[in-house]
């Protein structure tokens, strides 16, 4: 059964474009190193008519949105091998300044129950 690490973050729409450019370089590196998919998608219609609205759940500023990101893994292990060799090649990079507020990104892992 697969494996899946997702993301929720909020992002000043005035950096989307910085965030962009951040989330093809983390495509590449994750899709290198052995993941089976990478999503990074922008919120667009976030007013929901039921349930929690990601707005209100994010507690976004005006000028925010969400971005709702996900990777894809073989398993649970295959995910740590991944990111493993993912964190070694960020390293070398160097420290960068992310465009949003990284203490109000959510993540989790989560093993796949249901695939369609």
């Amino acid at each position: 059964m697969r494996y899946v690490d997702g993301y929720v973050l909020p992002m000043p729409k005035k950096n989307l474009k910085t965030y962009a450019r951040m989330a093809r370089m983390g495509a590449k590196m994750w899709m290198k190193h052995g993941a089976l998919d990478y999503r990074e998608c922008v919120g667009e219609d976030l007013e929901a008519k039921w349930g929690m609205p990601f707005p209100r759940m994010m507690k976004l500023k005006p000028g925010e949105t969400v971005v709702f990101s996900w990777v894809v893994f073989k398993s649970r292990a295959h995910r740590d091998r991944v990111n493993a060799k993912v964190m070694k090649e960020m390293e070398k990079m160097g420290e960068m300044e992310m465009p949003f507020d990284v203490k109000r990104m959510v993540y989790g892992g989560f093993k796949v129950l249901v695939e369609g």
